[in-house]
């Protein structure tokens, strides 16, 4: 038998799904899908309330085909809305969301958290209609999905929050295909003999395999895949022509500038230091130094005033502030996890900032983006915050315009990748001992945050929390010094 999810998989890639089925062992979760679950989840909770009074057929893995039965009874008992309705038809499982009778007939609705209507959900959709239409006519299917337009503003409107587009037609037309994959899938998992499909872009998208560190066991560390800011597709091509190493790509590749210097340092094992342009850099900036760093939310239901589904909310921010005598002081704000942060925020940001110097970000791309939203959301103080975006300094500049290249980046100047090569033996900058060690943890951890009843644990995320954002600004303090050494020792 195959779920839905499993023949969406087997669409994807052949390959991944015989694994499932004959190797599950192989499988490797990716990272952040728990808590982008949970968002999910919510959604479609939050989204039966269009039908209400429904009933819930309970998910039980193990007694699948007694979730079948409960929901025909469900059906011939005169139950007019049933979540979860489950139908297993000619070896495939399908669970509806919502499944919903007006005079018409019966309607499915599936619920996404996505923002718009994707083709992979149209073919989602088409194998429950093509199943499900077989035991039960189907009068309409139906995508309820995110309005990222609605603001919300005192309590949640839900006819506003989502939008409910018919996509029957298009589901009827992808019959022929569906009847195909579904073939072709059966034969699949009959057979022993693992499908022979090499890597490609079916590995990311639609959605990112879990199997991709079985497939890509053989693919050289590092690799044509880390070549900075080529192409997926020109990778993979250059990977299936036999040119996967550094060298191969330097011997038969068209590289670009960049791409060169980072093959040439890590063949060689040299950094690659252009002082002319780390002085380009050091010379724009002006003390005192504050390096600045926001974390921010998005949540699909906003739960603030002013507040749009998957809206960037700063929640926190770290400011490191360095004077021209070396001396540096820490401030640092964390929000309420019930509340709007946001304004609180501002008030802090705006108390703690000198009124002059240099503001340092990592890509501050990001952090002026997040300013320029709150003075907009909170205009009694655009004046003072736009004030601050003149005074920004990017702190990638120097890496990206290689002014500095180690060959431990591997074609990334993010600041995960900075940190590690220029100080590989310094425990208090390894990002990797803290309990959260990204953005996107830092993003979902506080996301959820609220729903945590226990204090305890509640404080002991909060500093976790702390100590991360905490990180990163003292990370672009080591490294500034770092790149004003280099131009000491290389004058």
């Amino acid at each position: 038998m195959l779920s839905k999810s499993q023949f969406l998989r087997g669409v994807q890639c052949p390959k991944s799904l015989w694994l499932l089925k004959r190797k599950p062992e192989l499988r490797s979760i990716p990272e952040k899908s728990e808590g982008r679950f949970e968002q999910g989840f919510s959604i479609g909770a939050l989204a039966t309330q269009l039908f209400p009074d429904g009933k819930l057929v309970d998910f039980d893995n193990a007694k699948l085909s007694k979730m079948a039965d409960v929901t025909r009874e469900l059906i011939d008992s005169g139950e007019t809305t049933i979540y979860e309705a489950t139908f297993i038809v000619n070896g495939i499982f399908a669970s509806i969301d919502i499944l919903h009778r007006d005079e018409s007939g019966w309607h499915i609705y599936e619920v996404k958290a996505s923002t718009r209507v994707k083709d992979v959900q149209i073919l989602d959709a088409a194998v429950q209609y093509f199943s499900v239409n077989e035991v039960l006519p189907i009068r309409s299917v139906n995508v309820i999905y995110v309005n990222n337009k609605y603001v919300y503003h005192e309590e949640l409107d839900l006819n506003a929050l989502f939008n409910v587009q018919d996509i029957t037609e298009n589901v009827i037309e992808r019959g022929e295909e569906v009847k195909q994959h579904k073939q072709l899938l059966e034969n699949l998992v009959k057979s022993p003999e693992e499908p022979d499909v090499a890597i490609g872009n079916q590995c990311h998208s639609p959605y990112s395999c879990d199997f991709s560190a079985y497939c890509r066991k053989d693919v050289p560390e590092p690799s044509v895949f880390n070549l900075y800011r080529m192409g997926t597709s020109t990778k993979y091509k250059l990977y299936h022509s036999g040119i996967s190493t550094y060298q191969q790509a330097k011997d038969n590749a068209k590289l670009n500038v960049k791409q060169l210097v980072q093959v040439e340092s890590y063949l060689n094992n040299q950094v690659q230091i252009n002082t002319k342009k780390i002085g380009e850099f050091v010379d724009r900036v002006v003390y005192p130094i504050s390096y600045f760093d926001f974390e921010t939310f998005n949540e699909a239901i906003p739960r603030f005033n002013g507040q749009r589904p998957y809206m960037q909310m700063p929640f926190q921010y770290s400011l490191h502030i360095e004077q021209v005598s070396g001396e540096v002081t820490h401030k640092e704000f964390l929000g309420d996890e019930y509340s709007d942060p946001r304004e609180l925020l501002i008030q802090s940001m705006l108390r703690d900032l000198p009124e002059t110097g240099s503001i340092m970000a990592f890509n501050q791309s990001f952090e002026i983006a997040r300013i320029k939203e709150l003075a907009n959301d909170f205009p009694e103080y655009k004046v003072p915050l736009l004030a601050l975006i003149s005074r920004f300094v990017d702190l990638i500049v120097p890496f990206r315009n290689l002014g500095y290249y180690h060959p431990e980046f591997h074609g990334s100047f993010s600041i995960k990748s900075v940190l590690p090569a220029m100080f590989p033996n310094e425990p208090d900058l390894d990002y990797k001992s803290l309990s959260i060690q990204n953005g996107g943890m830092a993003m979902d951890t506080f996301a959820n945050l609220s729903r945590l009843k226990n204090e305890s644990e509640r404080a002991e995320i909060r500093e976790a929390l702390l100590a991360y954002c905490k990180l990163d600004t003292w990370a672009m303090v080591k490294i500034y010094r770092a790149l004003k050494e280099q131009l000491l020792l290389n004058s």
